[in-house]
C-alpha cells in the first residue's frame, strides 16, 4: 500500500497526503531553487539543472536532427541559451516546456542556416491506405519511431515534428519557417504517407 502522511489544517481535521504528493512538491521546490540558483550564477545549480534536463532534451534534439553529433551540438547550444536567458523565465507554466522550445528553436536555426527548409521530395502515395499516423505511432516504441522519423527529409521531419509533437497549426508553422501554409500541409501529408508506409512495413517484419 502506498505510504501516507497526515497534515492538520486550521479546522483541526486531518488532510491525507500521499508520499507521491510530497515527492512532487519536493521536486517542484527543488527545481525552483535550482532555477533561482542559476539566475544568481551558481555553478552547482547549473550543473544539477543540466544533469536533470539532459536525458529528455537530448531526445528532443534527436527528433530534429540527422544524427547524434548534430543533436548534441543543438543540445549544447540550447543549454547555453537557456542559461543566458533563464532570468526571463517567469515561473508560469512548465519550465521543461520552456526549455524544450529553446531546443526546438536551436534545431530550426541550424537547418535554416543549411537552407533545407524548402526541400520537397515527391513520394508516390498511390493506393496507400493505412490507419492514421497517430494510431500507428501508438503501436510502436519510441526508439523505433525515432528511427523511422530519421528516414524523412529534413523539411518533412521538421514539419511533422512541429505539427504532431509540438501541436502547432499550419498557419503557425508557415510563419515560423517562412513558408506558405500550402507547403506546410503538403509536406505534412507526404511525411505522414511515408511514415505510415514505413511503420506498416516495420510491423510486418
Amino acid at each position: 500500500m502506498e505510504a501516507q502522511a497526515y497534515l492538520s489544517c486550521k479546522s483541526g481535521t486531518a488532510i491525507r497526503k500521499t508520499a507521491s504528493n510530497y515527492y512532487e512538491m519536493d521536486s517542484l521546490e527543488h527545481l525552483g531553487l535550482l532555477i533561482k540558483g542559476c539566475i544568481e550564477g551558481s555553478r552547482k545549480s547549473q550543473n544539477q539543472l543540466y544533469t536533470m534536463l539532459v536525458p529528455k532534451m537530448l531526445i528532443v534534439c534527436l527528433q530534429y536532427s540527422d544524427n547524434r553529433v548534430d543533436a548534441e551540438e543543438i543540445l549544447q547550444e540550447g543549454f547555453i541559451k537557456m542559461f543566458e536567458f533563464i532570468r526571463q523565465y517567469k515561473f508560469n507554466g512548465s519550465f521543461e516546456g520552456w526549455v524544450r522550445k529553446i531546443m526546438v528553436n536551436c534545431a530550426l536555426e541550424k537547418y535554416r542556416n543549411k537552407r533545407q527548409m524548402h526541400i520537397v521530395v515527391y513520394i508516390d502515395t498511390t493506393a496507400i491506405e493505412y490507419p492514421g499516423t497517430e494510431e500507428i505511432i501508438s503501436q510502436i516504441d519510441r526508439k523505433e519511431l525515432l528511427k523511422i522519423i530519421h528516414q524523412l527529409s529534413p523539411a518533412y521531419r521538421i514539419i511533422f515534428n512541429l505539427y504532431v509533437l509540438e501541436g502547432m497549426k499550419h498557419r503557425e508553422i508557415a510563419e515560423y519557417l517562412g513558408i506558405s501554409e500550402g507547403t506546410s500541409k503538403s509536406n505534412l501529408s507526404n511525411a505522414r504517407a511515408f511514415l505510415q508506409k514505413a511503420v506498416h512495413n516495420s510491423m510486418r517484419l
